[in-house]
């Protein structure tokens, strides 16, 4: 290896959970789970117990009772049946015991095959659990999470009388910053100052958020080594208290001239918020119950934050949610969409905490605030096309990513946008001005490792902490999260006021058209220029038959001219329900679809001759709706579903409906001939007709009247099919 290839990228790569040493102020002993035999020692473990470490390694742990005296009642080995028979060593830990004559506390936690017997000097002197009630209290009186954070460093000051406390909150770039700091008079600030992710590597903050407390009592005291009699399988000491430090992070605070150091972890909805960094300039030992009370301390400062952020975000929240719903008020009431949007006090500039705002709908562009140039705007909005396809897209250093907008990087250097329709260019765009930031860095950042004088690389992240300042340019604020949730709120009422608009614009115009074009010229024609005709030309050829003259091959024609007739008058009946059902006022009812299908399905079994057909009947779900007009659609469903599947051996047609969410949907589904998919698109088209049925009676009007009739309610039908697998069409009726 190269003699400067060491950097802090070996933190994130340090096994840390298995150290194979301990901190030496106390000292381990592990238990076999299975046999509770003496699988692992602390080698200090002699200078307790005056019997050498090794001597007690596979040893029953019966043989501590000879060196711990605790209650005569108890032993070590009845605490860990008491814990298994529990599942829970928590009621147990920590349990006092004496060891030639000093006070220990016994604590006891999981490994992965063994129990880890911990035992650590008694030095607490004081009451903790009034102190922790008092510290708790006032840190609480905090009204503001700045306040709040302050109040806690002040508090675990007074619990712990460390010389330096800092809150240190994890930002979203996995750096740090001091955000709260509580010291002594003659120590140089380190309030303010940022830190670089490389300082807590990854798998430091998984067990930050396992092991909510963390000391390190002398960072000049030699580490006790574990000894085993088992090879290759370290100890996992992730559950340990006394397990020792990694050696980068030691020379770390020697660099800083700590001597010890403890940490609280704050954990707010389940993720390492921050820390209560605690830093001592001499040794400092704090035993577990002192270290069990600044926990709580640190329980409570979560909960609290949890608690204070979500009321800071909610103040924010209610103001974006107002802002939604005046201008959905402002949708309702105005003609034109970008009006409502942008000419009244409150408009799109007030949806974010953004300067400017840029709407594009329908080819015109419309700005409020601190915008680019048009020119500008409308680049952006090419290359927002080209480069998301995503509704939302936001960032924070737009001229980095986008490099034309460096010109115009002071009025928009932050960019949040969404699209409002299927039209990728139809967008609205919210601009943040640039903000120059200066960060102040415990040292320089971007000099992690440097050589000592030896030539070796050293392992701290740095000698020097002075304060190493960075200026930060081409940036916005960064967009929150409820700026975010507030344009997707927004985006959602314009574009269901977009869909309501071309929607009513749809209903329009099929109205006008089939109330034009179909009723009243179709109509008409057929009513009153082919009925007539055709009732004539049926009563002679009726007559005809009649005359004895005519030989065989007369009649059979006479037979055809009928027949044509018949269905002529049949289709000219279909195209006057299609037509009637444009015109007909819908009179909603609440229909008994039970009873319905009843007398629909003995109607269609006695036209179609289909008692070898099955049919099942599933559940039924009313529906509202004009009785007449829904009787038509599923009589011509139903009638459909038994003439298609006509052809196959055992017919089978099921009927059955559900609720899904605003809408009730019916499914006649049957086992017949199914529909080519390359007839699809004509289904529902009037006198479409497959190739393949050309042999079964029908006009092509059906399913144009089903379609019809389902859209006059607000419906919606649709269907799936395989050629020679059966179809099943599907309605949905709103449920009113």
């Amino acid at each position: 290896m190269n003699k400067f290839s060491v950097d802090l990228t070996n933190c994130d790569k340090e096994p840390i959970h298995i150290p194979g040493k301990v901190q030496s102020h106390g000292f381990l002993i592990a238990i076999d789970k299975i046999d509770l035999t003496i699988t692992y020692i602390s080698e200090n473990t002699s200078l307790f117990l005056n019997e050498a470490a090794k001597d007690l390694l596979n040893k029953p742990v019966s043989i501590l009772s000879s060196h711990i005296k605790q209650d005569p009642a108890l032993n070590v080995a009845d605490l860990l049946n008491i814990g298994i028979i529990r599942k829970s060593f928590d009621a147990i830990s920590p349990h006092p015991v004496e060891i030639n004559g000093n006070p220990f506390y016994l604590i006891i936690n999981a490994s992965t095959n063994d129990w880890l017997l911990e035992f650590e000097p008694v030095t607490l002197q004081y009451d903790i659990q009034s102190l922790i009630g008092r510290s708790a209290s006032v840190m609480l009186q905090g009204k503001s999470v700045s306040a709040l954070l302050k109040g806690a460093a002040v508090e675990v000051k007074k619990l712990i009388n460390y010389d330096r406390i800092m809150i240190y909150k994890f930002l979203d770039d996995g750096h740090g910053e001091v955000v709260a700091e509580e010291k002594e008079d003659d120590l140089e600030p380190f309030f303010g100052l940022h830190y670089p992710a490389s300082d807590i590597p990854k798998q430091a903050r998984e067990l930050y958020k396992l092991n909510l407390t963390r000391l390190i009592a002398d960072v000049n005291t030699a580490d006790s080594p574990i000894i085993t009699f088992k090879e290759n399988a370290p100890l996992d000491l992730t559950n340990g208290s006394l397990r020792a430090v990694s050696p980068i992070h030691i020379q770390y605070l020697k660099n800083m001239g700590v001597y010890s150091s403890f940490s609280i972890s704050l954990i707010v909805n389940g993720e390492l918020w921050g820390l209560i960094a605690c830093h001592n300039y001499s040794p400092k030992f704090i035993d577990y119950k002192g270290r069990e009370g600044s926990k709580l301390i640190g329980e409570i400062l979560s909960s609290a934050l949890e608690y204070r952020e979500a009321e800071e975000d909610s103040e924010v929240v209610e103001q974006f949610k107002d802002t939604a719903s005046v201008l959905q008020e402002h949708l309702n009431r105005d003609k034109y969409l970008v009006d409502a949007l942008t000419k009244h006090d409150r408009n799109l500039l007030d949806v974010t905490k953004g300067t400017g705002v840029a709407i594009i709908f329908e080819n015109a562009l419309k700005t409020i605030g601190n915008v680019p140039d048009e020119q500008s705007i409308w680049e952006l909005a090419h290359w927002l096309k080209d480069h998301s396809d995503e509704s939302i897209y936001h960032t924070h250093r737009l001229s980095e990513i986008f490099h034309p907008a460096k010109k115009y990087k002071d009025i928009a250097s932050g960019i949040l946008a969404c699209s409002i329709s299927k039209n990728p260019e139809e967008v609205i765009i919210w601009f943040k001005p640039e903000q120059i930031n200066t960060v102040n860095w415990a040292g320089n950042p971007d000099k992690p490792v440097e050589p000592s004088e030896t030539g070796m690389a050293n392992l701290s992240p740095r000698k020097s902490f002075e304060i190493w300042s960075q200026v930060v340019n081409n940036t916005s604020e960064k967009w929150l999260a409820e700026e975010v949730s507030s344009v997707l709120r927004i985006r959602e009422i314009i574009i269901t006021y977009i869909n309501k608009k071309a929607n009513e614009i749809r209903l329009l115009n099929e109205k006008l058209h089939a109330a034009y074009e179909e009723l009243d010229t179709f109509s008409y024609t057929i009513s009153h220029d082919l009925r007539t005709p055709l009732t004539s030309i049926k009563t002679y050829a009726e007559l005809m038959q009649r005359n004895k003259s005519i030989d065989e091959n007369g009649k059979n024609m006479l037979d055809r001219i009928l027949n044509s007739a018949d269905k002529m008058n049949f289709l000219i009946k279909e195209i006057l329900n299609l037509a009637r059902v444009g015109r007909l006022e819908i009179i909603f009812e609440t229909v008994d679809m039970q009873l319905l299908l009843k007398d629909i399905i003995i109607e269609v079994r006695a036209a179609f001759k289909a008692d070898n057909a099955e049919l099942i009947i599933g559940q039924l779900v009313d529906i509202k709706g004009d009785k007449t007009m829904i009787a038509q659609v599923f009589t011509n469903l139903i009638s459909n579903a038994v003439k298609y599947s006509s052809m196959v051996e055992k017919p089978k047609i099921e009927i059955s409906s559900y609720i899904d969410g605003g809408e009730t949907i019916y499914a006649v589904k049957d086992n017949g001939m199914g529909i080519d998919n390359r007839y699809y698109d004509r289904v529902f088209e009037l006198f479409k007709r497959m190739d393949n049925v050309k042999e079964i009676e029908g006009t092509g009007v059906g399913l144009a009247i089903v379609k019809r009739i389902v859209e006059r309610h607000n419906g919606r039908v649709w269907f799936e099919s395989k050629l020679n697998s059966g179809s099943t069409f599907f309605v949905a009726f709103k449920n009113r």
